[in-house]
């Protein structure tokens, strides 16, 4: 059923879709959706929850055991692309959950942010990255970077970025993290 609400949701934003037609998509009875959902915005926030859970497993199945930064920053990125090029919808989704539900947009971005901010915390005390650096801030700085550039690319061109633009994205990242340097004068 979440699949079914992830296609309505995407394809006619979270006024216009209905109930009745996300259980038509899904193959079920309308009374089957009030089985799992009181509501329409219920099923809204447990979507947003699941994208959520699962643009983390995809990332973090991706990057297990890499220990240089900049390789997970490179795998991360491209694990990203890939699973919003897989699931589209989860822009919208997430824009229109800033405005359906105000509280589950804060927990999707923190959320995202908790396992980043940890993934920096320990490069920059194994010396991998500046140590100057706000973690907190740069989680949200590179998922900005991630989030636009995709948006640009997968929505705009319908694919990931192509590699001579994914190189200048991620070098980009690589000089903004200072990752062989230490702390700006």
């Amino acid at each position: 059923m979440l699949d079914a609400a992830e296609e309505m949701f995407g394809e006619l934003t979270y006024d216009r879709a209905s109930v009745a037609e996300i259980t038509r998509r899904a193959g079920v009875a309308q009374g089957t959706f009030y089985v799992y959902f009181p509501d329409k915005k219920a099923a809204f926030v447990e979507l947003v929850k699941e994208l959520n859970h699962g643009l983390r497993k995809a990332i973090s199945i991706s990057v297990e055991g890499l220990t240089e930064r900049i390789e997970i920053e490179r795998t991360g990125f491209r694990t990203f692309y890939d699973y919003v090029s897989r699931h589209r919808a989860l822009y919208k989704i997430v824009r229109e959950a800033e405005f359906v539900s105000p509280e589950i947009y804060r927990w999707h971005y923190n959320r995202l942010a908790e396992g980043y901010i940890k993934g920096l915390e320990t490069a920059m005390a194994d010396g991998q990255l500046r140590s100057d650096l706000d973690p907190k801030t740069i989680s949200y700085v590179l998922m900005g970077i991630a989030e636009f550039t995709g948006g640009q690319w997968v929505l705009g061109q319908g694919q990931p970025p192509p590699d001579d633009v994914f190189e200048q994205i991620i070098g980009f990242v690589e000089r903004g993290l200072d990752a062989q340097g230490g702390p700006t004068p």
